[in-house]
């Protein structure tokens, strides 16, 4: 039995961060009801309207993705300095590390994706949607494919609902390796997550 499924963009929960020095909106903390330590992985989209700090989070890797906006600037405690900029720079790094987010023209939001190193394996990669897509779901994985735009509809019989951009699709395997076919057009980021061995 799978438990995939699409969350629609107005279904985020919109929450302070961590240090309440911003706004994000999460898209999905994996296991929804999480033990006392917190999430293995979570999604969301941090809504950077100041110059800040970035909320520490120890024993968590993390990929930060530019989704909208003129560009931020990260500055790190200790020294390095690294633009995001359009159309979507992102830039990996471990969440420990202390770092501030600076604007450089005008609001951004920012794709977020954070695991815990000890227990998850995480890969990122931006692509065009051009045509369908098959994305294959190995039995303890995870696929998120996040619409930064246009539209797209999943062309097998999985019945999930078409995807508007914003919209993010979680893919799980049960027992049995799964096949999805998605086809449309527009820009994805596709996100893989599975235990580590």
């Amino acid at each position: 039995m799978s438990a995939s499924h699409v969350i629609p963009a107005n279904e985020y929960r919109r929450e302070r961060w961590k240090n309440g020095a911003g706004w994000t909106r999460e898209i999905h903390a994996h296991p929804a009801t999480a033990p006392a330590r917190g999430w293995d992985w979570r999604l969301s989209i941090a809504e950077i309207e100041d110059d800040a700090p970035f909320s520490a989070f120890p024993g968590v890797d993390r990929e930060l993705v530019l989704l909208s906006g003129n560009g931020l600037r990260l500055r790190f405690e200790d020294g390095a300095l690294h633009a995001l900029l359009p159309p979507h720079d992102r830039l990996r790094f471990p969440g420990e590390r202390a770092v501030a987010g600076e604007l450089i023209d005008g609001p951004t939001q920012d794709f977020n994706l954070m695991w815990r190193r000890d227990t998850i394996d995480a890969q990122l990669w931006h692509r065009p949607l051009v045509g369908p897509m098959v994305v294959f779901v190995e039995p303890g994985e995870t696929w998120a494919l996040h619409l930064i735009a246009g539209q797209a509809h999943f062309a097998d019989a999985s019945g999930l609902p078409d995807l508007a951009a914003g919209d993010t699709a979680l893919l799980q395997a049960g027992e049995a390796r799964q096949r999805h076919v998605l086809d449309g057009g527009g820009e994805l980021l596709v996100a893989r997550l599975s235990q580590r061995r």
